[in-house]
Protein backbone atom coordinates (compact mmCIF):
# COMPACT_ATOMS: atom_id res chain seq x y z
CA UNK A 1 0.00 0.00 0.00
CA UNK A 2 1.39 3.73 -1.09
CA UNK A 3 1.96 6.37 1.69
CA UNK A 4 0.34 9.61 1.34
CA UNK A 5 1.44 12.92 3.13
CA UNK A 6 -1.41 14.51 4.92
CA UNK A 7 -0.58 18.43 5.98
CA UNK A 8 -2.47 19.53 9.23
CA UNK A 9 -2.63 22.86 11.23
CA UNK A 10 -1.86 22.76 14.61
CA UNK A 11 -1.18 24.77 18.05
CA UNK A 12 2.81 25.00 18.25
CA UNK A 13 2.45 24.81 22.23
CA UNK A 14 -0.56 21.47 21.58
CA UNK A 15 2.44 19.94 19.00
CA UNK A 16 4.91 20.03 21.61
CA UNK A 17 2.97 18.71 24.37
CA UNK A 18 1.88 15.63 22.06
CA UNK A 19 5.63 15.39 20.95
CA UNK A 20 6.60 15.00 24.76
CA UNK A 21 3.67 12.43 25.26
CA UNK A 22 4.33 10.54 22.33
CA UNK A 23 8.05 10.24 23.06
CA UNK A 24 6.96 9.12 26.24
CA UNK A 25 4.85 6.45 24.82
CA UNK A 26 7.66 5.14 22.63
CA UNK A 27 5.50 6.94 20.04
CA UNK A 28 6.04 9.52 17.24
CA UNK A 29 3.84 11.68 16.08
CA UNK A 30 3.53 9.87 12.48
CA UNK A 31 2.78 6.80 14.94
CA UNK A 32 0.67 8.34 17.20
CA UNK A 33 -1.71 9.94 14.12
CA UNK A 34 -1.91 6.60 12.14
CA UNK A 35 -3.01 4.83 15.49
CA UNK A 36 -5.88 7.20 15.82
CA UNK A 37 -6.97 6.73 12.79
CA UNK A 38 -6.91 3.28 12.15
CA UNK A 39 -8.97 2.61 15.27
CA UNK A 40 -11.32 5.60 13.92
CA UNK A 41 -11.77 3.39 10.86
CA UNK A 42 -12.18 0.09 13.14
CA UNK A 43 -14.78 1.54 15.47
CA UNK A 44 -16.09 3.46 12.37
CA UNK A 45 -16.53 7.14 14.89
CA UNK A 46 -14.01 8.79 16.99
CA UNK A 47 -12.33 6.38 19.13
CA UNK A 48 -13.09 8.36 22.50
CA UNK A 49 -15.80 11.01 23.59
CA UNK A 50 -16.35 13.98 22.40
CA UNK A 51 -17.90 16.04 24.83
CA UNK A 52 -19.13 19.74 25.61
CA UNK A 53 -16.82 21.10 28.75
CA UNK A 54 -19.02 20.72 31.74
CA UNK A 55 -17.82 22.13 35.07
CA UNK A 56 -17.60 20.21 37.70
CA UNK A 57 -19.54 20.39 41.15
CA UNK A 58 -17.17 22.84 42.52
CA UNK A 59 -17.37 24.90 39.77
CA UNK A 60 -21.26 24.97 39.62
CA UNK A 61 -21.13 25.81 43.65
CA UNK A 62 -18.83 28.84 43.21
CA UNK A 63 -20.99 30.16 40.05
CA UNK A 64 -24.39 29.71 42.35
CA UNK A 65 -22.38 31.57 45.19
CA UNK A 66 -21.54 34.58 43.00
CA UNK A 67 -25.47 34.77 41.57
CA UNK A 68 -26.08 34.76 44.82
CA UNK A 69 -23.92 37.16 45.83
CA UNK A 70 -25.35 39.37 42.66
CA UNK A 71 -28.75 39.28 43.69
CA UNK A 72 -27.92 39.85 47.29
CA UNK A 73 -24.96 42.30 47.53
CA UNK A 74 -25.86 44.26 51.04
CA UNK A 75 -25.24 40.01 52.66
CA UNK A 76 -22.02 40.31 51.79
CA UNK A 77 -18.98 42.10 52.95
CA UNK A 78 -16.32 43.93 50.14
CA UNK A 79 -12.98 44.74 50.17
CA UNK A 80 -11.74 47.71 48.05
CA UNK A 81 -8.01 45.66 47.85
CA UNK A 82 -6.45 42.30 48.56
CA UNK A 83 -4.39 43.37 51.54
CA UNK A 84 -7.29 44.74 53.19
CA UNK A 85 -9.20 41.61 52.88
CA UNK A 86 -6.05 39.48 54.12
CA UNK A 87 -5.57 41.61 57.28
CA UNK A 88 -9.17 40.73 57.87
CA UNK A 89 -9.03 37.71 57.32
CA UNK A 90 -5.84 36.58 58.72
CA UNK A 91 -6.08 38.64 61.80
Amino acid sequence: MANTNITIRIDDGLKKKAEELFTDLGLNMTTAINAFIKQAVREQGIPFTISRNVPNSDTISAMEEVKKMKENPDDYKGYDDVDTMFKEILG
